[in-house]
């Protein structure tokens, strides 16, 4: 295998209008606002038009509603995987009790099944959150793959800058003290192994060496600042994760294809002034150009071809 491509995917976080507002403390995300009916079929078209098989993590509050598990059928007939992103999307996941992390696994397994695409196998966390709880549910459920991880130390200037821009009480200051996770996150493999409770682990790439994201919205908020930095930057991680035989995990957004137009609610989140157009030719100059240097597959696909060709399922960095 050592002549092979690395393996790489593409996936979509199918995060609503009202669960960026929530994390956000807007008290307007009550009201559920949605940009389902407008992003599904965009979506859809992108990777479709992208030669794409990806993985499409939902939110069970939004499978339960009518827009939702339209959303779960339209990519499910397209071909996609449908993982489960938990229910209530709430980046602080990690404080929760067994039970309730249970009953947000659960909730979210019966929605997407109810909505009419196979049961669920991977699991991603809002926010990047995760603990041994969670993997141990995971397992116990039959779930293969999480894929929450993200290996950065960037998690604390992250928080920051939320804290700093967002509305929110003391309480919610509290359940957010460890959001985005802290910089010991940079320490974690960038590779597909096992975790202690068996469960595979696929983490969100992050440039090699250097540790920084280069996941759609990151690349948009370098975008808005230079189309060729953009690129350039994205160039390079490709070149990185090449050199260093690591396969790229690419973690998308509806946002990174749609503008403040689609959603005017979400004004104040990074890259929304970028015209819709604009993003979505770079997206495809993103897709296109790993597709020329990977094999890209959907994640659960990744997870099992990933392990394969390393021979081994224990953590390597």
């Amino acid at each position: 295998m050592t002549n092979a491509r690395p393996i790489a995917s593409v996936s979509f976080d199918l995060d609503n209008v009202w669960s960026f507002l929530k994390t956000h403390g807007d008290r307007q995300w009550e009201s559920r606002p949605s940009y389902l009916s407008t992003a599904t079929p965009r979506l859809v078209e992108f990777l479709g038009e992208s030669c794409l098989t990806s993985t499409v993590f939902v939110i069970g509050a939004d499978a339960d509603r009518d827009d939702g598990a339209e959303a779960v059928h339209a990519f499910a007939t397209a071909g996609h995987e449908i993982g489960n992103h938990s229910y209530e999307h709430e980046p602080w996941l990690q404080r929760y009790s067994a039970a309730r992390v249970a009953e947000e696994i659960d909730r979210t397994h019966a929605a997407i099944v109810a909505a009419g695409a196979p049961a669920p196998t991977g699991f991603r966390g809002p926010g990047y959150s995760t603990s041994p709880t969670l993997e141990r549910l995971l397992a116990e459920r039959g779930y293969t793959y999480d894929a929450s991880t993200f290996p950065t130390w960037i998690g604390p200037l992250a928080r920051a800058h939320h804290l700093r821009t967002a509305t929110l009480t003391a309480e919610q200051r509290e359940e957010r003290a460890h959001l985005f996770g802290g910089a010991n996150q940079a320490m974690l493999s960038l590779r597909p192994h096992r975790s202690p409770s068996g469960i595979a682990e696929l983490p969100v790439t992050t440039m090699p060496l250097l540790r920084t994201p280069i996941h759609g919205s990151y690349l948009m908020q370098l975008y808005s600042v230079s189309p060729r930095v953009a690129r350039w930057y994205f160039g390079t991680a490709v070149r990185l994760c090449l050199a260093r035989r690591i396969g790229m995990t690419m973690l998308l957004h509806p946002t990174d294809l749609l503008d403040r137009r689609d959603a005017p609610e979400l004004d104040f989140f990074p890259g929304m002034a970028i015209p819709a157009r604009d993003k979505y030719a770079f997206m495809r100059w993103v897709t296109s150009t790993m597709q020329r240097h990977f094999t890209v597959v959907g994640t659960g696909d990744h997870v099992t071809l990933a392990l394969e060709a390393e021979g081994t399922y224990a953590p390597a960095r």
